[in-house]
């Protein structure tokens, strides 16, 4: 399967929420759709999910149109979204079978998943009775009952602890080597980079970079260094890289510890490290930067609101 999302604009009260996103996903993958709050991710998953319309634009399935009521969908809401005075059994059995599955298989999905995520003693407690991070699970648990094919996570690793983090990861993961098609959703860049072949980062409701993130991982880190001098305080080493150094490089970033440099055109790393060699200066780090994706998102969308 291959799902395309195809220059969608939504507006609310007269103002575009989104300006024409774009971005497409397959099965055996897993997209990461990030942005800040109020970037525009919510708005486009609710679309997709045909909760409201877009006001232009098209989603595909394999290249005909997209209609959610004719697929399986597996939806974990970042906001609570079960009811907390029902037992845990009680309420994920019946919105099972109001999705399709019979009784009997409502019953049986129901076990495999509690004993799945460990929360098997729970079946029959008020939901409102649980940790956080145990109802975080019933509602996954709600997600990936029905099997779906289409597999829909808006920060699913919210109010769980490093052991039940590592059990969801393990879900994750499994979803994604069962060919589902993933969209994953959330602030924690690392389990981002861990699950996630392709990235949308949003921004004010555009898209602001999108495509394979070990791809947009090298071109970010191209041509730049991280440095830092062990006898030099980080102002005079500054001063040394401006005055000295100008033809080699230029500072791209400044950070409490380091600084990143950006080379000019031409110039090698080893014509760097061989010129502060020659000053007798004497470094702490002096080594290629490899861009973190938290890194790649401050710099696409961490302007002021």
């Amino acid at each position: 399967m291959e799902l395309e999302v195809k220059n969608l604009h939504k507006s609310f009260q007269g103002k575009e929420v989104l300006h024409g996103v774009s971005f497409s996903v397959s099965s055996g993958k897993a997209l990461g759709l990030l942005g800040r709050n109020g970037a525009g991710k919510s708005t486009t998953i609710r679309i997709l999910m045909d909760v409201f319309k877009a006001n232009s634009g098209e989603i595909l399935m394999n290249g005909k149109p997209f209609a959610a009521s004719q697929h399986n969908i597996g939806y974990l809401p970042e906001e609570r979204g079960l009811y907390p005075k029902k037992k845990v059994s009680e309420q994920l059995i019946y919105l099972a079978q109001l999705r399709g599955l019979g009784y009997s298989q409502a019953k049986q999905s129901l076990r495999y998943w509690l004993d799945r995520l460990g929360i098997a003693e729970y079946e029959n407690r008020l939901l409102e009775t649980l940790s956080k991070g145990n109802q975080q699970k019933v509602q996954l648990a709600q997600t990936l009952m029905c099997d779906p094919d289409i597999v829909i996570l808006d920060e699913p690793f919210s109010g769980l602890d490093p052991v039940n983090s590592s059990i969801l990861q393990e879900v994750v993961q499994e979803c994604i080597q069962q060919g589902k098609l993933v969209i994953f959703s959330s602030h924690q860049m690392s389990y981002v980079e861990e699950f996630c072949e392709d990235i949308v980062i949003l921004h004010h409701g555009d898209v602001v970079l999108q495509g394979n993130l070990k791809q947009i991982k090298k071109e970010y880190g191209y041509n730049r260094i991280v440095l830092a001098a062990g006898t030099l305080t980080p102002a005079q080493f500054e001063e040394k890289l401006v005055n000295s150094y100008s033809d080699l490089l230029s500072i791209y970033e400044k950070r409490s510890d380091c600084f990143i440099a950006e080379l000019k055109e031409g110039v090698q790393k080893n014509d760097v490290l061989s010129r502060l060699l020659q000053d007798q200066i004497e470094l702490d780090q002096f080594r290629i930067y490899e861009a973190s994706l938290t890194d790649i998102f401050v710099s696409k969308a961490g302007d002021e609101e």
